[in-house]
């Protein structure tokens, strides 16, 4: 399989996802969109990840690169192609498909738990996962209004489309199942990181404990992407 990658920061790389790709043999293209690569041509591709980022969806004059990201999404995703967004990237695929996200009032950080919804304990991305599923989240943007056909697959009391379903074959989840170690201490490390995390959780010490209890998620991350890049190959 030649899987398409859309990355928004060095930061937010593709990390235990990218230990899937090659141990089922797979081949990835990173499209590094902050460096100024280009978009080649989706015709050559079977499956689109698409990654976080710190910018918010709708920052096209900062990142003018986002319409053309934007527009490979719907046309992706337009034609039912197997598509995985995580954070930014199931924010993306919500506005390229005709919905509309926005700041949430309390920022989401932390590891907790999401609850499976009925479709979701159906449906070919998180069917016979754990409910609940615990979690990695950090994010001050969400879903305030879904497109046509969308399918809520995961949903907690702080944000409602944890995980999400438009049309077939597209998914996005709220989350981070990327997780490794590596993007745990790269995120914590960053200066900017660290202060909004300080900002968002009230203390250096809730700051301190977010990133002990990322770090010791990070098994737990790892066997969860493992089985979202089935799903999403096994959608092929």
């Amino acid at each position: 399989m030649r899987l398409l990658v859309f990355q928004h920061t060095a930061g937010e790389h593709p990390a235990t996802f990218s230990q899937h790709v090659a141990q089922a043999g797979d081949v990835a293209c990173v499209v590094r969109l902050w460096e100024g690569e280009a978009i080649p041509d989706l015709a050559g591709f079977d499956a689109m990840l698409v990654m976080g980022g710190p910018m918010d969806v709708w920052e096209e004059d900062a990142y003018p690169w986002l319409r053309a990201e934007k527009a490979a999404i719907a046309a992706w995703a337009g034609a039912s192609r197997p598509y995985l967004g995580v954070c930014l990237g199931h924010q993306l695929l919500v506005e390229a498909m005709g919905g509309r996200c926005g700041k949430m009032a309390v920022p989401e950080i932390g590891v907790g738990p999401v609850h499976v919804t009925e479709d979701g304990r159906y449906d070919g991305l998180l069917a016979g996962l754990p409910d609940p599923l615990r979690v990695m989240q950090w994010h001050g943007v969400e879903a305030e209004a879904l497109p046509e056909g969308t399918a809520v697959l995961a949903s907690n009391p702080a944000c409602h489309a944890q995980a999400i379903r438009v049309g077939r074959r597209a998914w996005g989840v709220q989350f981070h199942p990327e997780l490794d170690a590596g993007l745990i201490t790269w995120w914590m490390g960053d200066p900017g990181n660290r202060a909004a995390a300080i900002s968002w959780l009230g203390s250096e010490e809730k700051a301190d404990q977010f990133a002990a209890d990322s770090a010791a998620h990070v098994p737990l991350a790892t066997r969860q992407s493992a089985a979202l890049y089935a799903r999403l190959r096994g959608s092929l």
